[in-house]
């Protein structure tokens, strides 16, 4: 198996999405890397910090389907051990939830292009407009409890 890599500092993220071998992104959920995975089809590891980053993680995992939860927000002072964060890589990349989340992405990734392709303007409107299949939508009752 071939090993990752950490970068503390900046990194042409757009690049390294767009490569064959990125299998997912663990991300702290700030809407530019959220824009740009989900453009790239990219699925994402969410570990939310602050902000508007909790509700960016639901909109990924529970609305969307395009990533899961490595620690939720809840236990967010709780210090994340090396263990948890190769259970979330292992469910991501290896079960039969990471293949759905994975194909998600894809799909959603593929959609958003597409839009672009024909001149069009990429927006949070137009993601959320491309979410016209029937196992995609959600209830108001149900994006109510997501975001409660």
């Amino acid at each position: 198996m071939g090993q990752g890599m950490v970068v503390g500092d900046w990194a042409p993220q757009q690049g390294i999405l767009g490569h064959l071998v990125t299998g997912g992104l663990m991300s702290h959920c700030g809407w530019n890397p959220c824009m740009e995975s989900i453009t790239m089809g990219v699925p994402i590891a969410t570990w939310p910090m602050h902000s508007d980053q909790p509700w960016n993680c639901l909109l990924v995992t529970k609305i969307l389907k395009v990533g899961l939860v490595v620690r939720e927000w809840e236990h967010r002072e709780e210090l994340v051990t090396s263990s948890t964060i190769e259970k979330a890589r292992r469910r991501l990349m290896t079960s039969k939830e990471g293949n759905d989340i994975r194909k998600n992405a894809v799909e959603l990734g593929n959609a958003i292009r597409r839009s672009m392709d024909d001149g069009g303007l990429l927006a949070w409107s137009s993601i959320l407009s491309l979410l016209v299949l029937p196992d995609r939508f959600i209830s108001q009752n149900e994006a109510y409890n997501v975001l409660s």
